[in-house]
C-alpha cells in the first residue's frame, strides 16, 4: 500500500499568539542571513532544540523523531513529524511548515529535499548532529557541502535584545515566587518531592496566568536535602527533611523555551557553627562574584579571582563546578551557550546585552564537619555600566534558616514580600 510521505496541516486551526513581536524574529533571522552570507551558505538546516526555537518560536518534542528548521535567503521552514498534527505550523515565525509520515524511514530527508533545491552549501549544527544523522545527510544529499553553523549561531545568542531580557526578567520573578512556594512547603518530616510538587504548581499557575496563550511545559523544582545537596543536579528523592539538614532550593520556570533559575542554601530549624561558618563565607564569594559582572571582564579572569578567594580559606578544592553561565533559550536536556561560561578555560569578555548567572558552589563531604553542598544563585543582566540583578530572593543565615513549617525567621519576610509583588 502506498502511503503519502508529506501531510499539509497548514492551515489547522489558527496561528497562536507568538512569544516576541515580529520584528523581534525577523532581527534574529537578519543576523544568522549575515553570517550565512559571510560563509557562502545558501541555506542553514537547524536540528536543535534551542536553534530551532530560537529562529522560529516552536519548541519540538523529539521523542525519537528528527526536526528540522530549514532557513534560506528568503524563507523560513520547520519540518516535523506528523504526530504533531498542526501544532508546529501555529507556533512557526512566518507560518511555514512541512509535515513529513513515518510511512517510509527517508520520509525526513524527503521533506529536506523539498526546501534545498540549488543549494551547494548548506549549514549543519556540528555540535548536534551525531555521526548517524551527519552520514544520512551526506548520503541523501551527495551535491552538498555541509558547514558549520553552530557556533556562529551560539555567539548570536549571547547577546539578548530587550525583548529577550524582558521576558527573562518575568521569568525570574515567577522564579522567586517558586523559591517562596518551596518554604510554604517545607517542615521537619516533610518529602522532598512534595516541597518539589507544590513549587513547581505554583510557578506553572503563576505561567499561566502571564502568559495565557504559551505552552505550560517544562517548568521543575529540584529541591534536596541532606546527602543529595552534594549535586547541584541530583534528582528529588523521598526523602524526608530533619532537623538540622542542609536543604537546596532549585527553582527553574520555563516559557517559550527560556528557562530561569532561583538556587539557594537553606537549614531546617538549626546549623552548627561550622556550617554557618562555610554557608556565610559562600555568600561572600556570591557577593564579590556579582560585582565582577561588569562589561570588559573575562569569564576566565572572573573564575580565577574566585578561586582565590576559595584558596585563601583552604576550600578550592571543594568547589564543584564553573561560577556561572549564561541565560536564555536553554533547559537541562538542551542548549548551552558554552562560550559564555565562566570557567577558566574560557576567555569570553563579557558585553552589555549578556545574561549571566552566578553561582560558586562548593560541597563538603559527608566525613567532614559543615558538610553538604552550599550554592546561590542569581542572573544579572550585564549593562552598558555594569550590571543590573534581576533575581529578588534573600540567602544567607539571616534569611534562609527555616523555622516552622511554612515560615521563614522575621528577617526575610520583607524581602520576599517584595520578591513576590505583581508584575
Amino acid at each position: 500500500m502506498q502511503r503519502e510521505r508529506l501531510q499539509n496541516y497548514i492551515g489547522n486551526g489558527t496561528p497562536v499568539q507568538p512569544t516576541f513581536s515580529p520584528s523581534e524574529m525577523q532581527r534574529r533571522l537578519d543576523a544568522i542571513r549575515k553570517v550565512m552570507a559571510a560563509q557562502n551558505v545558501d541555506a542553514a538546516l537547524f536540528t536543535s532544540y534551542h536553534n530551532i526555537n530560537y529562529y522560529s518560536d516552536f519548541l519540538y518534542c523529539q521523542f525519537g523523531r528528527r526536526y528540522g528548521l530549514l532557513v534560506d535567503h528568503d524563507i523560513v521552514t520547520s519540518i516535523s513529524a506528523g504526530i504533531d498534527g498542526g501544532q508546529p505550523w501555529r507556533r512557526t515565525f512566518g507560518g511555514r511548515n512541512v509535515t513529513y509520515t513515518d510511512w517510509q524511514k527517508d520520509n525526513y530527508f524527503h521533506a529536506i529535499r523539498q526546501l534545498t533545491a540549488g543549494v551547494r552549501r548548506l549549514g549543519i549544527e556540528f555540535d548536534h548532529v551525531n555521526i548517524d544523522l551527519l552520514n544520512l545527510l551526506k548520503s541523501e544529499f551527495p551535491g552538498i557541502e555541509f558547514v558549520d553553523i553552530a557556533q556562529p549561531a551560539m555567539q548570536l545568542r549571547m547577546i539578548k535584545s530587550a525583548e529577550e531580557i524582558d521576558h527573562i526578567e518575568k521569568m525570574t520573578r515567577i522564579a522567586d515566587i517558586g523559591g517562596e512556594a518551596v518554604f510554604e512547603a517545607i517542615g521537619v518530616g516533610v518529602p522532598e518531592h512534595e516541597v518539589a510538587l507544590h513549587s513547581t504548581a505554583t510557578m506553572v499557575r503563576e505561567i499561566a496566568r502571564v502568559w495565557p496563550h504559551a505552552e505550560l511545559m517544562d517548568t521543575w523544582t529540584w529541591f534536596q536535602s541532606g546527602i543529595n545537596t552534594d549535586g547541584a543536579h541530583n534528582p528529588v528523592t523521598s526523602r524526608r527533611i530533619e532537623r538540622g539538614d542542609i536543604l537546596s532550593l532549585n527553582c527553574f520556570p520555563m516559557v517559550a523555551g527560556y528557562y530561569v533559575a532561583l538556587e539557594r542554601t537553606l537549614f531546617a530549624e538549626t546549623a552548627s557553627d561550622e556550617h554557618l561558618r562555610l554557608w556565610e563565607f559562600n555568600c561572600r564569594v556570591h557577593d564579590r562574584g556579582k560585582e565582577l559582572l561588569v562589561p570588559g571582564n573575562s569569564c576566565a579572569d572572573i573564575a580565577r579571582e574566585l578561586n582565590e578567594l576559595y584558596s585563601s580559606e583552604n576550600l578550592l578544592q571543594y568547589r564543584s563546578f564553573g561560577y556561572g553561565h549564561s541565560f536564555g533559550v536553554l533547559c537541562h536536556y538542551y542548549g548551552r551557550e558554552a562560550g559564555l561560561e565562566l570557567r577558566e578555560d574560557c576567555d569570553t569578555v563579557l558585553e552589555p546585552g549578556m545574561v549571566v548567572s552566578m553561582e560558586p558552589m562548593i560541597t563538603i563531604p559527608h566525613h567532614l564537619p559543615g558538610a553538604g553542598g552550599y550554592r546561590e544563585h542569581d542572573i544579572l543582566v550585564i549593562t552598558e555600566t555594569g550590571n543590573r540583578n534581576i533575581t529578588g530572593f534573600p540567602y544567607g543565615p539571616e534569611h534562609l534558616i527555616v523555622g516552622a513549617k511554612g515560615k521563614l525567621f522575621p528577617a526575610a519576610q520583607p524581602v520576599l514580600a517584595g520578591a513576590v509583588s505583581a508584575v
